[in-house]
């Protein structure tokens, strides 16, 4: 079967404004699991001075295969109460998430999904996978003149950002800054269970999550023993058995300790702050960066590299908790 073609490090889009949605506020003072996201924290932060607020959330951290996502949905103080249904992905159906897709982009004042790749992961490590994902994303919504005052991001950890990397994993502004360099990643607050309370972050977390899926659910195609329109490179039994029988293939994590797959090296970077981590990072990184265009241009290679170009909303098939 020939090889899929190079895809984009993401897509990414901006709106006009969109009309207003049903309300979606809880009313208890601390949200839970079974209550709807809203727009409350964002708006405090509004009122503090944050006027472009982005959410962002990730998913594919766990899998064996695939790449991981970073999905990144900005909002405004114009923006009103988001979509109806709009929660943290694990807590939709399918076809839940994928009919929210065109209202979150109508919705937000921006929005985009950046990706790192299977071989990019295996190369400088999960954490600095995460953050360069979430670079591209940052970087295609920058590419349409939007630039956040602030991220919020999903847990008790900011892998978006390192001190000692701020400079280096930065997004194009709009190139005015003198020849200073590139705009620094925008500030992040960290928040557990952001993508159960507020509306930007459960977006992101959607967006994210259906466009990980087309794209396993494509790979899925090329490779069908390992189940992954069903578990999308996830641990499932299927997919264990498969690695047992056939050993990993083109797009699985070969750094990762794959069940079943005796003599693959262990996991290459243990954290963000590991001294090993850094040395891939810095110029594994600069190399990715350096060769970032226009997020418009899907015809450039090695924008995200090695993933294949699939329409945004593929129709998808399989389990809805994975």
């Amino acid at each position: 079967m020939p090889a899929a073609p190079p895809p984009p490090a993401g897509s990414a889009g901006a709106r006009r404004p969109a009309s207003p949605s049903a309300s979606a506020s809880p009313k208890a003072r601390r949200p839970t699991p079974s209550r709807k996201p809203s727009l409350r924290v964002e708006r405090q932060l509004q009122r503090d001075g944050h006027g472009l607020l982005a959410g962002m959330d990730e998913v594919g951290r766990g899998a064996l295969a695939g790449p991981v996502s970073v999905g990144v949905v900005v909002i405004d103080e114009t923006v009103r109460t988001a979509p109806t249904g709009v929660k943290d992905s694990k807590l939709l159906t399918h076809r839940a998430r994928t009919a929210l897709v065109p209202r979150i982009e109508r919705w937000a004042v921006a929005h985009a999904v950046g990706h790192a790749s299977n071989d990019e992961i295996d190369e400088i490590g999960i954490m600095a996978a995460l953050r360069l994902a979430g670079v591209r994303a940052l970087e295609a919504v920058a590419a349409r003149g939007v630039v956040p005052d602030l991220v919020i991001l999903d847990g008790n950890h900011d892998w978006l950002t390192a001190p000692d990397e701020v400079g280096l994993l930065a997004f194009a502004g709009d190139g005015s800054d003198d020849g200073a360099g590139s705009v620094g990643t925008p500030p992040v607050t960290t928040m557990i269970k952001a993508d159960m309370k507020c509306s930007s972050v459960a977006a992101a977390s959607v967006l994210a999550k259906v466009e990980r899926d087309g794209l396993m659910v494509g790979l899925g195609e090329e490779h069908p023993d390992y189940g992954w329109t069903l578990n999308k490179g996830y641990a499932a039994p299927e997919h264990l058995d498969a690695l047992g029988r056939l050993g990993p293939c083109r797009w699985h994590r070969r750094s990762w300790r794959l069940p079943g797959v005796p003599g693959l090296p262990s996991p290459a970077v243990a954290g963000p702050d590991d001294p090993g981590a850094r040395a891939l990072l810095e110029p594994a990184a600069a190399a990715v960066l350096n060769e970032m265009v226009d997020p418009r241009d899907a015809s450039v290679p090695g924008r995200a590299p090695d993933l294949p170009h699939l329409p945004h909303l593929t129709p998808l098939t399989g389990t809805d908790d994975t």
